[in-house]
C-alpha cells in the first residue's frame, strides 16, 4: 500500500436509528478497517433505545469522530446529507449502524477505484447477509453453474438499475464528485438508494467488485419489510423516482427497462392492496408507451378499487 498520507480519504457517515443491540458490533468494525485514512461521523438521528449514549461512548475514546445528535428524526435521507456536507472524504460509505464492515471491505473498494477510470462513481460488492444473532443467512450473490445470481452489472448500468434489482446497498462505496452532481440524497424520499443509482448512472458508470466486504443485517425492523403496504412512504418514493426516470431516459431499451420496473412495482401494488398507488403506477406506464393487454386490466382494477 502507498504512504498513508498519499491515499485519498473516505468518509463513513455512519446512522443510527435504535440500533443500540447492534451497534458496539458496527462500530468496531470501523476500529478494524485495515485502511489508514478514514473520516467518521456518526449520527443518531433521535434514537429512544439507548442507542445515542453507546455512540457517545466511542465517540469520546476516538477523538477524531464526530458525532452529530439530531434532536429530531430527520429521515435517513436528510441525516445523509447534514454529515456528508461536512464531511472532506474524496469517497464517502453510507453505513447503517445495524449492518457489519470487514476489515478489508475499504482497501478493497480504495483498490478498485484506483484502477478505474474517473468517470466511475460508485462501487459496490457482495455481501454476506446476516440474522440478529450475527448467524450466516446467505450470500447477496448466488453462485450457480450459471454465474452469479442476481447477475451483477458493471460500466454504464442506467438501463440495469431500472429493470432489476441487483446491487447490494450497504457495499456502496460512492465517489464524492459523483454526490456532489445530484447535490447528494433527495430529501424528499423516504429512502435513498434507488433514487442514487438511477440519478447516478444516467452520467456515471459503476463497477461490481467480487468479494464479500460487508455483512448486512436482516431483521424484521428493516425499512424494506414494510414496503407496498397502502400508506407506506417506501412505495410514495419508488414512485417519485420512476417519474424522474421518466425524463431520464434515452434509448428504447431504457424505455423498455422503466416499463419493466413500473410493471412490476404496480403488481406489487395490487398484490398488498395498495390500490391507489398501484393506479398511479398504471398511469406512469402508460407514459412509457409499452402498454401490455394484462396492464390494461390491471389499471382498471386498480382503478376502480382505488376510488371505492
Amino acid at each position: 500500500m502507498p504512504d498513508s498520507a498519499d491515499l485519498p480519504i473516505v468518509s463513513i457517515v455512519a446512522l443510527c436509528y435504535n440500533h443500540a443491540r447492534f451497534l458496539p458490533a458496527a462500530l468496531d468494525s470501523i476500529l478494524a478497517q485495515s485502511y489508514p485514512r478514514i473520516e467518521v461521523i456518526l449520527v443518531d438521528n433521535a434514537s429512544t433505545d439507548g442507542s445515542l449514549a453507546i455512540m457517545q461512548q466511542y465517540a469520546q475514546a476516538n477523538p477524531t469522530w464526530r458525532l452529530l445528535a439530531q434532536p429530531r428524526n430527520l429521515g435517513l435521507c436528510a441525516a445523509f446529507n447534514q454529515a456528508y456536507h461536512l464531511s472532506r472524504g474524496e469517497f464517502l460509505l453510507d453505513f447503517a449502524t445495524d449492518d457489519v464492515l470487514l476489515p478489508q471491505r475499504i482497501a478493497q473498494q480504495i483498490a478498485a477505484f484506483q484502477q478505474l477510470p474517473p468517470h466511475y462513481g460508485m462501487v459496490y460488492s457482495d455481501a454476506e447477509l446476516i440474522d440478529e444473532a450475527s448467524q450466516h443467512v446467505r450470500f447477496h450473490f448466488r453462485r450457480t453453474p450459471q454465474g452469479l445470481h442476481p447477475q451483477p452489472a458493471s460500466g454504464y448500468v442506467f438501463a440495469d438499475v431500472l429493470r432489476r434489482y441487483f446491487i447490494s446497498t450497504p457495499t456502496m462505496m460512492m465517489r464524492r464528485a459523483t454526490l456532489d452532481e445530484l447535490g447528494g440524497y433527495d430529501e424528499t424520499l423516504y429512502y435513498e438508494d434507488f433514487d442514487f443509482w438511477v440519478r447516478a448512472a444516467r452520467n456515471w458508470a459503476f463497477h461490481f467488485l467480487d468479494e464479500v466486504t460487508t455483512q448486512k443485517r436482516v431483521h424484521p425492523q428493516a425499512m424494506s419489510r414494510r414496503a407496498y403496504r397502502p400508506h407506506d412512504p417506501h412505495l410514495a418514493s419508488t414512485i417519485q423516482t420512476c417519474r424522474k426516470a421518466l425524463h431520464l431516459c434515452e434509448t428504447p431499451d431504457e424505455w423498455d427497462a422503466l416499463a419493466v420496473r413500473v410493471r412490476w412495482e404496480m403488481r406489487q401494488a395490487i398484490r398488498w392492496g395498495s390500490n391507489t398507488d398501484a393506479a398511479t403506477l398504471y398511469k406512469l406506464l402508460q407514459q412509457t408507451g409499452k402498454l401490455q393487454p394484462l396492464d390494461w386490466i390491471l389499471g382498471q382494477w386498480s382503478r376502480l378499487w382505488a376510488t371505492t
